[in-house]
């Protein structure tokens, strides 16, 4: 049998703990990573009076622009 000190096997499965944490992390954070924002060109407004371009994915066909408060339709 192998005899191994009662330090060194709390030390190693700790380190093995870190270390498959560490893994697991990486992965996940992989996956989250690639699952990116999609820009899509109708989330894209531009305000016709200050001409702010911003991001609106809530409205289709009016929206209010953040910056200065007027109204703009979108334009097709």
């Amino acid at each position: 049998m192998i005899r191994i000190d009662f330090s060194l096997a709390i030390g190693l499965y700790i380190i093995l703990t870190v270390c498959l944490v560490l893994v697991l992390w990486l992965v996940f954070d992989k996956k989250r990573s690639s699952e990116s924002f999609t820009s899509e060109e109708n989330f894209f407004w531009q305000c016709s009076i200050c001409t702010y371009v911003y991001v609106d994915s809530k409205h289709n066909t009016l929206s209010q622009c953040p910056r200065c408060g007027s109204y703009n339709k979108r334009e097709e």
